[in-house]
């Protein structure tokens, strides 16, 4: 591979105005498009050397076979020119949304002569007015059922509505008083109007005035002895009560926002939406993200904002978004959105502190979850597993698709507590009762450790029902102890993954070697690139980002830096203990009440004896001692 590029542009060549670029590839397809305030500065990025390149942004670079540019006048217009190409020509490295859910609508169809109320998944009603979306559409159909007691506007269908008009005999839902329309008699097309006009209003988060008239006129007709009229605005008032519970207050009344959620990992993220108005939470929308670049958080919000708002005119833009992190260009993303909008200002900012920061910290919480259950979901899919085992079959060259896999991990905290794990999976999913820990006494690195690890797993493939000092029992919530291994560790596995890149895949090469297993088929997986290492390869494998294979590769590596991270801390915990249980007068009660006072090992280590004097039950002499026998380690 050379370190440049044959299509790289002669110097001077790009211009330094604001503009839209897009990689191509040998057929033309359009690969990438991006925007850049300068593009000479920015282009200039992709071609540096390739070996400085992040992997997955050299592998585009790569799979391109030339580059264009258009210089255009503002930021404003490069944003709406990025916006417009990636839905034209859906470049495969540009972020991928996987919303494939049609979310339900409350619409009221203003452009009508009498406009109507109904349920929708048509983004595209003329002079419509849109509210949501709703997780479900049984809490869409619940909200109109309520909202018409208070405002009985029409919900009839359009035939349905003519043909009342035309022979002058209300429409079955008038009859049964479900439908409040002209064509009941009750009302004429004015009044109708100025009741969609409330409708729209309350919805829009003016709810307090209309509670508050309701209340007000109720009062008023029982003073008079209006009975019937006074239990008609009984009615109304209950059924404007009814709407507001079904909605959570979580900002003060006079907030409209939408607050944005985000959560990802190297290959995927979540995105969770928060739509409020008045105040309250009135509609909900999520969706998941497959990136194909390495992508920051800012970046994401980014492509975020424009998915979310890309609807035909559905979603109202408020005047206040909040995002986790402020985007490159926030400002001209506000100006876009404003010209959505069509009036006023749009303000994107992140929630520092009180009740957005707190209801901000809810939408990412629930991002997390989304995240989690899209990829057990994905995990679940037997189609997907097996597609996932035959991918790494053909890609990595095996001769049949590992249905057993074994991945091992190390950690250690400074060279101290060294441990490692062993994971197994079989037919794509976790075998926790055959999960294995491992104790390392001595080690210079990463790659001994790995060797001596793999050394001793390896034995057991000769002698398996030897037993060895030091290995542990499986995944469990027990106390960790040495015990036999069933014979089921002797199970070879056709693959074998570690944490890492060349350096510890030669050295796990070595360890197979040296036990004669040269039938089991080795592999690295580097954690930052996701990037798979082979022995005889001086050039990773490259997955691409939305493969099954790479998706389960992945879950496995995490799952054996999860088990060795959960061990070496309880190890750490444990020898933190046995340290401190060592000076006199210091008990299992004293070390727990240090530990839940400073919080870790290091700042108990980094406190003074005055400061650990501060924990109840220790004197100066005894902190003196604590101090001097932490600091002597």
């Amino acid at each position: 591979m050379g370190k440049t590029l044959s299509y790289r542009p002669r110097p001077g060549e790009i211009p330094t105005s604001p503009g839209v670029y897009r990689f191509r590839d040998e057929n033309a397809r359009v690969l990438y498009v991006g925007k850049a305030k300068n593009l000479r500065a920015r282009l200039s990025n992709y071609f540096a050397p390739l070996p400085s390149l992040h992997e997955r942004t050299r592998r585009m670079v790569t799979t391109a076979r030339s580059v264009e540019w258009t210089v255009v006048g503002s930021d404003i217009d490069a944003l709406q020119l990025e916006y417009t190409w990636i839905k034209e020509f859906e470049p495969p490295f540009n972020v991928k949304f996987r919303d494939d859910k049609t979310y339900p609508y409350l619409a009221v169809t203003l452009a009508d002569e009498a406009p109507r109320v109904l349920v929708t998944r048509n983004p595209r009603i003329r002079g419509a007015k849109y509210f949501g979306p709703y997780p479900k559409i049984w809490a869409v159909h619940e909200t109109i059922d309520l909202m018409i007691k208070a405002f009985p506007i029409r919900t009839c269908s359009d035939s349905s509505y003519k043909r009342a008009m035309q022979s002058g005999r209300p429409c079955f839902p008038g009859q049964i008083g479900r439908c409040g329309g002209p064509c009941s008699g009750r009302v004429t097309i004015e009044e109708h109007r100025a009741m969609v006009q409330d409708f729209v209003s309350f919805l829009n988060g003016n709810d307090k005035r209309f509670v508050t008239e309701a209340t007000k006129k109720m009062r008023e007709a029982a003073e008079v002895q209006d009975y019937e009229a006074a239990a008609r605005y009984r009615d109304r008032l209950q059924a404007l009560e009814a709407v507001l519970d079904k909605s959570a207050v979580v900002l003060k009344d006079s907030v409209d926002a939408d607050l944005f959620g985000l959560a990802h990992d190297e290959l995927s993220a979540a995105v969770q939406q928060f739509i409020v108005r008045g105040g309250r939470i009135r509609g909900v929308r999520s969706w998941t993200v497959d990136k194909e670049l390495d992508l920051s958080t800012a970046e994401l919000v980014d492509s975020v904002l424009q998915r979310a708002y890309d609807s035909g005119g559905v979603v109202d833009i408020p005047k206040e978004i909040l995002v986790p992190e402020l985007p490159e260009d926030a400002t001209e993303l506000e100006t876009w959105l404003a010209g959505l909008r069509g009036k006023g200002k749009v303000r994107v900012h992140t929630a520092q502190r009180g009740e957005k920061a707190a209801l901000m910290q809810t939408a990412v919480i629930n991002a997390k979850n989304s995240l989690m259950l899209y990829k057990t979901r994905r995990s679940a899919d037997f189609v997907a597993r097996s597609q996932a085992l035959t991918d790494i079959q053909t890609a990595i060259g095996m001769e049949q698709a590992p249905l057993r896999i074994e991945c091992f991990d190390v950690s250690h905290l400074s060279g101290t507590n060294i441990v490692a794990s062993m994971v197994v999976f079989e037919d794509g999913l976790p075998r926790k009762d055959q999960y294995r820990r491992f104790s390392i006494a001595e080690s210079t690195d990463d790659t001994e450790s790995i060797y001596q690890v793999l050394s001793r797993r390896l034995a057991y493939l000769s002698e398996p029902e030897a037993g060895e000092e030091g290995d542990t029992a499986p995944d469990t919530d027990s106390a960790i102890e040495n015990v036999a291994k069933p014979r089921k560790f002797a199970y070879p596995p056709q693959l074998l993954i570690v944490d890492g890149g060349q350096p510890q895949v030669q050295a796990a090469r070595r360890a197979l070697l040296e036990s004669g297993r040269a039938d089991i088929q080795l592999v690295g997986m580097a954690k930052r690139l996701e990037e798979i290492w082979l022995p005889d390869s001086d050039y990773p494998v490259i997955l691409p980002r939305n493969s099954e294979a790479l998706f389960l590769l992945q879950r496995v590596r995490d799952e054996a830096h999860r088990f060795a991270i959960t061990y070496q801390r309880t190890k750490r915990r444990a020898d933190i203990s046995s340290v401190l249980a060592d000076i006199p007068g210091l008990g299992p009660a004293r070390v727990k009440s240090l530990l839940r006072h400073f919080g870790s090992v290091a700042k108990l280590k980094q406190a003074t004896p005055d400061a650990i004097t501060e924990v109840a039950g220790i004197g100066p002499a005894l902190a003196t001692a604590i101090h001097a026998q932490l600091n002597s380690r």
